[in-house]
């Protein structure tokens, strides 16, 4: 049986949702990466995929790359000269041909790519409305067994 992988493009996620984006301007990248991995990690109480979290390292120096899980989600920061959407390009050429595989970015060349190698693109845009239609969902169970 396939399993379900949801790769996420972690920068190209944060510039696109304005909160986020907020975040980095009036408090800092890190703050805004936390609040990513936390979203994520609420969604995935509800997702049985397992949720990759995508962040480039390329711009740092002798960076060996991490990757490490995060409550119930994976992170990882690229090597040096690697970006995220070649670790998502790989990735998704691994795994897509027999799993199912989706990826969050809004970056166009990246999605021609990962249709390519049989994953489905999901935009930023479209992952955010995803997103906060099952934080809604939650909430309404959660208010259900109040009454």
């Amino acid at each position: 049986m396939a399993k379900e992988f949801l790769l996420v493009d972690g920068y190209n996620i944060i510039h696109a949702w304005d909160d986020l984006k907020e975040l980095t301007e009036d408090v800092s990248l890190e703050s805004a990466r936390q609040k990513l991995m936390d979203v994520l990690s609420n969604y995935k109480g509800t997702s049985k995929a397992t949720i990759i979290l995508v962040f480039d390292g390329y711009l740092v120096k002798g960076n060996i790359g991490t990757v490490y899980e995060y409550n119930n989600i994976y992170v990882v920061y690229t090597k040096e000269a690697e970006t995220a959407d070649m670790y998502i390009e790989r990735t998704t050429y691994d795994i897509a041909r027999k799993n199912r595989v989706r990826v969050a970015t809004s970056d166009n060349l990246e999605q021609i790519i990962i249709l390519g190698h049989g994953a489905v693109r999901v935009s930023a845009t479209e992952f955010r409305m995803e997103v906060e239609s099952v934080n809604k969902h939650v909430r309404e169970i959660l208010e259900s067994r109040k009454e």
